[in-house]
């Protein structure tokens, strides 16, 4: 498997941790920056969501995470709006990070479709399928 070419460069947010489910994604291929990456590790434990949404954003990078939260939260969701983050995020958050990675996978050529769909957008992401969350 390798980096599809429909699907942006993937940033990973700290809840998915920075070792098994990067790794996992990379081995199959995956192009991706974790947050620890990004901003170092002790660091990254304090970047606020606003902060890290907007550089992924600016830079065209499609987030995945785990926390849906981020969509219905009104400072982070205007980010991810006026920033165009491409957002997907898994259904269940009690998921072991093999089965995070595993999802993710599974549903890599649904989700670079759905990169083809202007920005900003949230996916959920299930172990079949993915779903749009509609703006409200």
């Amino acid at each position: 498997m390798s980096h599809p070419a429909e699907l942006p460069d993937l940033f990973l947010d700290r809840s998915l941790g920075s070792i098994h489910v990067p790794n996992a994604l990379r081995a199959a291929g995956l192009r991706l920056t974790t947050l620890a990456e990004r901003y170092g590790s002790e660091h990254a434990q304090f970047v606020r969501d606003t902060e890290w949404l907007d550089e992924a954003g600016r830079r065209g990078e499609a987030v995945l995470m785990k926390d849906s939260r981020i969509y219905v939260n009104p400072l982070e969701r205007a980010v991810v709006h006026q920033a165009g983050v491409r957002c997907f995020c898994l259904s269940k958050k009690n998921l072991k990070s093999e089965q995070m990675a595993r999802w993710f996978l599974k549903n890599l050529v649904r989700m670079a479709s759905a990169c083809s769909d202007p920005a900003p957008f949230m996916y959920v992401v299930y172990e079949n399928g993915i779903r749009r969350v509609e703006n409200k």
